[in-house]
This record gives structure tokens, C-alpha cells and sequence, in this order.
């Protein structure tokens, strides 16, 4: 049985990255809502009541019935996780003075606390909070200080219970690591056992228990989550995996076929579909982004479904779907921040039934679950490509030509990063095509009205947060000049700045 930590998840933009810092110490966890803890499950070591937007005293603040496991195994709270322990349990928590934002120092730490072991005097934390706590409730006692925050971290007196005011999982927190780790490690007894090796063990023999005898399709996409997907069912299942790789007509340039050659290399049983035409009918005239992701999606799904019907036994359709794909798709209160390709445009019933072997993993676990299957590292270190390619990156309705000159464009970028080896610096990198409006420019002794291209490329860890890549200026201009002068229906190429957030990676 995986031991596992569970995170509750109040809304926190930063949930995720205690997700992503547990994941590095080589533990498992699992980020639920907050009034989803999973009573009864065995295999959870430890909790952690994560942060929220919200202030414990709000009417509508999400609260969960500390009684499920405080008494039962450890628990960490963390900002609004700290005051709504502190709260509920008969502690006070009121409006901060000042709102406390940035970086603070710890100038009292009791370093006999099992989560304070090994910090080092005034160590760097960073505050995020408008409320502080001004009282603990009976049975706990402060354990750090800062400047200004009297209790910036507590523990109880005779219970594996713990918060802290500030947050451990951003990078401003020097030693927050440490902290979490000092958690997991002494205080749950966690034994840091989740690895690329072990991942592979147990899902191999999962998905041999899963599947059985029956045959599965996986839907490629030329990406690496589903090119390691495709590697981890071949060793599990064999020959029982048929891969289909769809070329719905919105790949980047010359991707099909170069695809289908690394798939063959790999020893896997493909088939290549060609089925542009009845994508390019069906979103002939479309504009609106949801409905793009939507209707190719479930294109996917009947060309899915046409090809089951040639493949006897063909009971699973298996996808690359990874971690953040899931958490990104829906948040606590139910609201959709966007559709990805692999979460979203499903049927409601399907004649496949659905398989995720990688739905746990961030997508550099997903690379280091690669290396030790043994995959060609070009394959590994592709950057990420969004499933409905590139129909989201034309703002507006998808024609064949609008296609030609963004593959003609992002293949110029794409071969200028690898050329001038650019490119394993930088998260994701794509063209942009602005289709919906046309800049005036002069070529030879003539005015032209044609359209713009943005330029986007990224620095990230997962893909929750990225930041515009630092790419030479030198870089730019020649980027630049070789898309205005080479693209036919191009005059303007501008580079996106944007960090997410605010923004996303992907225009649309």
C-alpha cells in the first residue's frame, strides 16, 4: 500500500506547489478539497490544511471537521489551515494590523520542534495574509516568531498538531523545504519511497490487474505524456496496446510522419489516422475557445471510437492525462478555468472505458518516469503541446491557410531555439497566430494588411506557474525577420511578456 500525505485544498493559489514539494522529497501525496478527506483510508500518514483566499470568519469560508483526523495521525496547517486550527479549536484570529505580504524573518524559533529541526537563526519566510492570530487556543504554545507575527508558528502540547502562519512551499521560504520535510519525514514517518522506479514496478503491475486480457487503444499525441504512456502500457500489456495517432490537421509542421517514425523506433504497434478534413468541417466558423477544445475533444473520441470498431476486444481507450491537467480542469468551487484536451469533450458515455496511468504525475516526473523506461531523451525533453494543437493558438476560426502560416512560422522558432540551443532552457515555446487582426506594414514600395504573429515562450517547473523566457534580443530579431520575410501573410511578430498568472501559457 503507497503511504500517502493528503492536502486539503481551500483555494489557495499555492496549493499545488505543496503538491510539487512533497513530490521532490519523494513522497506521494494527493491534493483533495477540503471536505473531501478520505475517513478510513489507511494509507494516509499525514495531513496538511493548505491556504484560501478566504478569512475564517467569512460566512462563506469552506471549513472541514477537524475531528476526521486531528488525534488520529499528524497535521500541518499552513496560513488559513494555521488560523482556522487556531479558530475552531478556541483560539482568536482577527484582521492584521497591517496586511502581512512578502518576505519576514524568523527571530525566534524553538528548534526543538520537531518541524523547526536544523533551522538555521532568522530564517527567511514569506508572509501571504490579512488576518493574523492573536490568541492559541488551550494546549498549544508558540513555537517561531517574527518582527511583527507573535505567532507565526505553534504546535499542541500533546498532539502531533501544527501550523504555521507563513508559507513553506514558495521559493522566498529559504528553508521551507526543510520544514516539510521535518513534517513528512519525523513527524508522519514517511519513507520517501515514491521514485521513477517504483512508479514503474507498481503501475506495471497494476495496469496487468486493470486490463487483464482485454485490448487497449491509446490515443497519441507525438507529446511526452502520452508517448510515456504509451511506453509504460507496452510493458505492462504488449502486444494487447494498439496506439493511434490522429492527425486531426493542426499539428505543427511535418509532425506526422516524424511522429510516426519515433513510434516505430520504439517498438510500438501504431496506426496513423488521417482525419483533417472532418475536424476542419466541424470547426469551420468557430471562434469560441471552450468550443474549439470541446469539439475536438469529441473528434478525438469518434475517430477513437471508428477505430475500436476495427480492433477485436478493444475495451480501453488510455490517455496521458497528468496531475495538473486534473487540478487545472475543475477548482473547489466548481468553476472551469479551462478544458484540457485529455478532461475535457468526453461523452457522457463512452464505448471505451477510461485509462489514466499517469493521472498522478507532475510532467518532470512524467520525464524522470521516461528516462527509466529506457526512452530516447529527445522524446523526454519535448516541450509540452496542447492536445487540440494548433487551433488554439489561431485566435479566431481555423482554415487550412491560417494553419499553413502558423506551422510555417512556429517551425522557424522551434529550429531557431534548437539551433542556437535555446531550447531545453525554456518550459514551452509556440507561435501565436492573431488571425482576427491585421497591421499595417510596407514590403518593397508596397502597403500591406496582413496578420501578426506572437511569439511565446516560457521558464516553469509544472506548469501551475511560468514566467516569460529571458530569450537574447539578438535571438529575437533574427526570429523575427526570418518569419516576416519567409511567411507568406505575415508583417508583425511581437513576443508575449506575460507571467501566469495572471495570464496563461496558451492564448487560449
Amino acid at each position: 500500500m503507497q503511504e500517502k500525505i493528503i492536502i486539503l485544498d481551500f483555494g489557495s493559489q499555492t496549493t499545488q506547489l505543496i503538491a510539487r514539494r512533497l513530490r521532490e522529497l519523494d513522497t506521494f501525496c494527493e491534493i483533495l478539497p477540503y471536505n473531501r478527506f478520505p475517513v478510513g483510508d489507511e494509507s494516509v500518514i499525514g495531513v496538511i490544511l493548505a491556504g484560501s483566499p478566504y478569512s475564517v470568519y467569512d460566512p462563506e469560508a469552506f471549513k472541514v471537521d477537524l475531528s476526521q483526523f486531528i488525534n488520529r495521525i499528524p497535521v500541518l496547517g499552513i496560513c488559513y489551515g494555521a488560523q482556522f486550527i487556531s479558530h475552531t479549536l478556541g483560539g482568536r484570529v482577527e484582521p492584521a494590523d497591517s496586511r502581512e505580504y512578502g518576505r519576514a524573518n524568523l527571530g525566534t524559533v524553538d528548534t526543538e520542534c520537531p518541524l523547526f529541526h536544523g533551522f538555521e537563526p532568522d530564517s527567511q519566510v514569506w508572509m501571504s495574509h490579512g488576518d493574523t492570530i492573536t490568541a492559541l487556543p488551550q494546549g498549544f504554545h508558540v513555537v517561531a516568531s517574527t518582527g511583527s507575527v507573535k505567532f507565526a508558528a505553534y504546535q499542541a502540547d500533546d498532539k502531533p498538531v501544527y501550523g504555521v502562519q507563513f508559507h513553506p512551499e514558495v521559493a522566498h521560504s529559504l528553508q521551507g523545504t526543510l520544514l516539510l520535510r521535518n513534517f513528512v519525514v519525523d513527524i508522519c514517518g514517511g519513507h520517501q519511497d515514491w521514485s521513477p522506479r517504483n512508479f514503474v514496478e507498481t503501475t506495471v503491475q497494476e495496469l496487468r490487474e486493470q486490463i487483464g486480457q482485454d485490448r487497449v487503444i491509446l490515443g497519441l499525441s507525438g507529446g511526452v505524456d502520452s508517448s510515456v504512456a504509451a511506453v509504460l502500457l507496452n510493458r505492462a500489456i504488449g502486444r494487447q496496446l494498439t496506439c493511434i495517432f490522429v492527425d486531426h490537421g493542426m499539428l505543427r509542421k511535418n509532425e506526422f510522419c516524424n511522429v510516426l517514425h519515433d513510434y516505430e523506433c520504439l517498438g510500438l504497434n501504431v496506426i496513423g489516422v488521417d482525419a483533417s478534413e472532418k475536424f476542419f468541417t466541424d470547426l469551420d466558423g468557430v471562434t469560441e475557445p471552450e468550443r474549439k477544445r470541446k469539439i475536438i475533444g469529441r473528434d478525438f473520441i469518434e475517430v477513437f471510437d471508428a477505430e475500436a470498431r476495427k480492433i477485436t476486444d478493444a475495451k480501453w481507450l488510455a490517455q496521458g492525462t497528468i496531475y495538473p491537467d486534473r487540478i487545472e480542469s475543475l477548482n473547489i468551487t466548481g468553476k472551469v478555468i479551462k478544458s484540457h484536451h485529455n478532461v475535457g469533450g468526453l461523452p457522457e458515455e463512452m464505448h471505451l472505458r477510461l485509462c489514466e496511468p499517469l493521472k498522478w504525475l507532475f510532467k518532470d516526473e512524467v520525464r524522470r518516469v521516461g528516462r527509466q523506461l529506457g526512452m530516447p531523451e529527445h522524446l523526454i525533453t519535448r516541450h509540452p503541446f496542447p492536445g487540440p494543437g494548433l487551433a488554439v493558438r489561431i485566435l479566431g476560426a481555423i482554415t487550412r491557410e491560417k494553419v499553413r502560416i502558423l506551422q510555417d512560422a512556429d517551425d522557424i522558432f522551434i529550429q531557431g531555439l534548437r539551433d542556437n540551443g535555446l531550447y531545453d532552457q525554456v518550459w514551452q515555446a509556440g507561435a501565436i497566430l492573431l488571425s482576427e487582426v491585421r497591421s499595417v506594414g510596407v514590403m518593397g514600395d508596397e502597403r500591406t494588411y496582413e496578420n501578426p504573429i506572437a511569439l511565446r515562450a516560457v521558464t516553469s517547473s509544472d506548469a501551475m506557474t511560468a514566467d516569460w523566457a529571458r530569450l537574447p534580443y539578438d535571438f529575437l530579431a533574427q526570429v523575427s525577420n526570418d518569419i516576416i520575410n519567409k511567411v507568406r501573410g505575415v508583417n508583425r511578430v511581437c513576443y508575449d511578456i506575460s507571467s501566469k498568472p495572471p495570464a496563461t501559457i496558451e492564448w487560449e
